[in-house]
């Protein structure tokens, strides 16, 4: 089969699209024929992880060359203790090199793909979407009624975040370019920022929840932005380690110091989350936009377009 390999850290250039065996899934596993992979920043480890994470993706080269996380695809075999699935099966979710012809998940990691959505739409929405459905709900709480700031709407998460922040029962406020305002607006956003034009932070309107989906606003400049007791939630930094520990850590002391939380999270990976997130594009709550589309062969130059931080949604690979 063919897979996008990493074997050594660099840039894109170094994602070869190589001919590898086809893995054979362990007992509680899932083995999918690859239908749609999305790209996202996670999968660009192979590019210059910190000196601290080489400890645990290898020194020189990469222990695991294989690329990718959201997958979209149909069974094709199943481990001896999985129950949940059978060959045929049209599932999405979340496994280990998805940028192959076939993949093996675990099968905790793996919904049912609803009939009416796309393997494309499918294969874009669990990372994006885990991130936002546990940002929103579990980390700011919201509640209907809440008023909500998107910063970086329409980006990867931030597209599934004003969906969700609506389904949720918020008044959605993004932020966005002015090349986006139309798109932000046509997903459900009550308000558009554009930030070429105006800044959110300076006038008087206040928000119950902020998600941050950028990392381009310093900490206090959100706290301006927030009622007493509101909720920011950051999942946008800098892939530089010292601005990520400078926000995490930043993050610690503003809950700390004020009446307002600051929440630094990465979203994990659960069942029931992908279960909620299937129920929202079965009823339509939730339509994931993709940018751009590649063929699998193109994931560097896939992963060079997420780079350029300008993707309206997301970036998906056909297989």
């Amino acid at each position: 089969m063919r897979a996008i390999v990493a074997r050594r850290y660099g840039p894109p250039d170094v994602l070869r699209c190589e001919d590898v065996g086809v893995p054979t899934p362990a007992d509680g596993e899932v083995r999918l024929a690859v239908r749609a992979a999305a790209v996202n920043p996670v999968d660009r480890g192979f590019e210059a992880p910190w000196p601290v994470l080489r400890l645990m993706t290898g020194l020189r080269r990469p222990k695991d060359p294989r690329v990718g996380h959201d997958v979209a695809g149909v069974v094709d075999s199943v481990g001896r203790a999985v129950t949940r699935f059978a060959p045929g099966d049209a599932v999405f979710g979340l496994c280990r090199g998805a940028f192959a012809e076939y993949a093996c998940a675990a099968e905790s990691a793996l919904v049912a793909k609803p009939r009416d959505v796309t393997f494309e739409q499918a294969a874009a929405v669990p990372v994006a979407g885990l991130t936002a459905l546990q940002g929103l709900r579990d980390k700011a709480q919201l509640r209907p009624g809440a008023e909500v700031l998107i910063n970086g709407a329409a980006g990867g998460v931030g597209t599934f975040a004003v969906q969700i922040a609506k389904a949720l029962g918020g008044r959605v406020t993004g932020v966005c370019s002015a090349r986006n305002v139309e798109l932000v607006r046509s997903i459900g956003a009550d308000d558009v920022v554009d930030y070429t034009r105006d800044d959110f932070a300076s006038g008087a309107r206040r928000f119950d929840v902020i998600l941050d989906c950028v990392g381009n606003r310093s900490l206090a400049t959100l706290r301006r932005v927030l009622r007493p007791g509101g909720t920011c939630v950051l999942v946008g930094a800098s892939p530089k380690l010292r601005s990520v520990l400078a926000r995490w850590l930043g993050s610690l002391a503003m809950s700390r110091l004020g009446r307002e939380r600051f929440v630094f999270f990465v979203a994990r990976s659960r069942t029931e989350d992908l279960s909620a997130l299937a129920e929202l594009l079965a009823r339509g709550a939730v339509v994931p936009v993709i940018d751009r589309r590649y063929a699998l062969a193109e994931a560097g130059d896939a992963i060079r377009q997420l780079e350029t931080k300008h993707a309206r949604g997301k970036i998906v690979l056909t297989v």
